[in-house]
This record gives structure tokens, C-alpha cells and sequence, in this order.
């Protein structure tokens, strides 16, 4: 679809937008029963929701990251499948193999729990690189060969993967080229003093009765996917996206000492990245078009597991993120 361009296209487009972003305000209304603060990963749930993009959820064990993916599956009348990384896991327990059939004489195949809509990879780091491999093709192919078959997996498709922090013991490093398959990595922080009392006085009971309804189901979320693709983004904004990813690979050029510090920056992938996020974004608020605050807002989560510090830069005790806001607080804003 061609993007727009006048007003009254970008008003009837926003009439449609109020309407159709409604079934994602229900969407967290439900996810908030069971949930608590998160307010930013259940956002980002979303945006990666309506973009097909996967997310990468970090922190530390026990901040309900695994509760709130499972939760946004039940408010979504679709498939989810939650598959536990282990240092034993195998690709076939994740893909599926084919079984020998001995009274037939033929190989069957036996599709692997990577068959669903939803897919959370608990815990991804803890299983070999050989395993995060395997959900390489499905998540950027949206496809999965076994033996010499090839199966088309169902739509929509997203793979919601947790980590732990990487310092801790018994975890695999994610290689580069699976982290960039990674539309956004959220940081999920502890909940602040008031957050934690609701959390002790919902959830200190030996039995939870909160139920999720099913809010929305798949044709919709597809039918949001085809208004995104209708929001308008004018050419400073798409000019100001490519700044802030050219800005990670050559910052000289835009009078930044950072050069030292970054080993390599954003990838063409990183600006695609960004762009659909800001639509989703414009689209959860109810626009039909893009504003400069859009990108600033999801520029750390698109960008902060694609920028690769070197050595000297860890020995300034320089992280990716730190050299993210550097580049967010330099490059102006349209």
C-alpha cells in the first residue's frame, strides 16, 4: 500500500485506527489481572505482536517474565507452546524429526512444539548454540525443514524468548546472528515499593483464581498488521530513523568520539526494525501517523542488543546502552 500523504487520508486512516486498536486495549486490560507494573513489557509484547517481530525478554529470575507471555497467549484465542531450553535440548525436540515406521516401511514426520503461534523459549540461554540455531530459519523464514521436507509454520508467528542475565553461571552467550533476529530486547527491572505490596497482596495465596479471557483471536491481529502498513511516516522522521542507525555504525559523522568504542552498529535490519515499531507505536495510540517521539521511545529496545562495544569500551565500563543514549541524546529530533 502506498504510504499516505494528505490529511484527509491520514483522518479517515485514523478513524479506522481508534477502531481497531481497541481489541489490544482489551488485550492489556485483561494481561493487568494477572500482572502487575510491567506496563513497558506488555507494550512491547504488543508492538511485536502487530509487527511479527520476536522479542527478547532479560532479567533476573521471578519478575513474572514467563507469566506475562503466557498471559498475553490466553488473551488471544491462538496456539501457544512453551518450550524449556536445557543444556541437553536437542534441535529435534524444538523443530520435530521424522520416525521411522517400521509396518509402513517410511519415514513420518512428527512436527516439533515450534509449530504454534505463540512460542515462549523459556530461558534460551541455557541451551547450546547448536539449539538457538534451529529457531534461526523459523524465525526469519517463517519456515522449518525437516529431512528434505520444508513446512510453512502458522500466521501470525513470534517467538517470545527469556534470559537471564548472561553473568550467571550454566548460560550460552545468544551469537550475533540470533540476537538481531530479535526485533527488541526488554530489560525487565524489579517492580518499585508500591508495585511489590500489590504484588504480596494479590499473590500471597495458595491458589490463584484470576482467569484470562480470550479478547481478540488471530484474524484480527492480521487485519492490525494491514493498517500498519497504511500509517504515514514523513521523510524527516524516516530521515531522523536512519540518523540515529547510521549514528551506531560511523558516529564521527555526527561529531561523536564513540568510533573506539563500537565494535559494529545497527544493521539494515535494525532500521526496518525501527520503523515498524514506530507504526505500531502511532497504531496503540491511535494514530495514523508517526511522530519523532515514536522512535526516541523504542530506538534503547530496537538498538541496545545490535550495537557491540569493544573491549576498550568494557574497560571503561561502557555498555551498549550507555553508548545508545549518547547517540539518542545527540542526534536531534525533527
Amino acid at each position: 500500500m502506498s504510504t499516505m500523504s494528505t490529511g484527509a487520508e491520514i483522518e479517515q486512516a485514523s478513524e479506522k485506527i481508534k477502531l481497531a486498536s481497541e481489541p489490544f486495549r482489551r488485550i492489556v486490560s485483561q494481561v493487568n489481572r494477572v500482572l502487575v507494573g510491567q506496563e513497558q513489557l506488555v507494550h512491547r509484547m504488543l508492538i511485536g505482536l502487530l509487527t511479527g517481530g520476536h522479542l527478547l525478554i532479560e532479567g533476573v529470575p521471578g519478575l513474572a517474565k514467563t507469566t506475562a507471555v503466557a498471559s498475553l497467549a490466553k488473551a488471544i484465542d491462538t496456539g501457544f507452546q512453551r518450550i524449556q531450553f536445557t543444556p541437553d535440548l536437542l534441535p529435534a525436540d524444538l523443530i520435530g524429526t521424522q520416525v521411522y515406521r517400521p509396518q509402513e516401511q517410511t519415514f513420518v514426520v512428527q512436527k516439533g512444539p515450534i509449530f504454534s503461534n505463540l512460542i515462549l523459549a523459556d530461558e534460551i540461554n541455557r541451551a547450546p548454540a547448536k539449539v538457538q540455531s534451529a529457531l534461526l530459519e523459523a524465525m526469519q523464514e517463517r519456515q522449518v525443514t525437516i529431512g528434505s521436507e520444508t513446512f510453512e509454520l502458522d500466521n501470525p508467528f513470534l517467538v517470545m524468548a527469556t534470559q537471564n542475565p548472561v553473568e550467571q553461571e550454566g548460560t550460552y552467550p545468544l551469537p550475533e546472528a540470533q540476537t538481531d533476529r530479535f526485533m527488541l530486547k526488554v530489560i525487565v527491572d524489579y517492580p518499585n515499593r508500591d508495585e511489590e505490596l500489590q504484588i504480596l497482596r494479590r499473590m500471597s495465596k495458595t491458589a490463584s483464581n484470576v482467569e484470562i479471557e480470550s479478547v481478540t483471536n488471530p484474524a484480527e491481529i492480521l487485519a492490525a498488521r494491514e493498517l500498519i502498513d497504511q500509517i504515514h511516516v514523513d521523510e524527516k522522521v524516516e530521515g531522523y530513523i536512519v540518523d540515529l542507525i547510521m549514528a551506531t555504525r560511523s558516529p564521527e559523522s555526527y561529531g561523536l568520539n564513540l568510533s573506539p568504542m563500537i565494535q559494529f552498529g545497527g544493521s539494515p535490519r535494525a532500521t526496518i526494525n525501527l520503523a515498524l515499531a514506530a507504526k505500531a507505536n502511532a497504531f496503540l495510540a491511535g494514530r495514523a501517523y508517526v511522530t519523532p517521539s515514536d522512535v526516541r521511545e523504542l530506538a534503547m529496545d530496537i538498538l541496545r542488543h545490535r550495537v557491540a562495544v569493544t573491549y576498550e569500551a568494557e574497560a571503561e565500563e561502557l555498555t551498549s546502552e550507555s553508548i545508545v543514549s549518547q547517540i539518542l541524546n545527540h542526534v536531534p529530533m525533527p
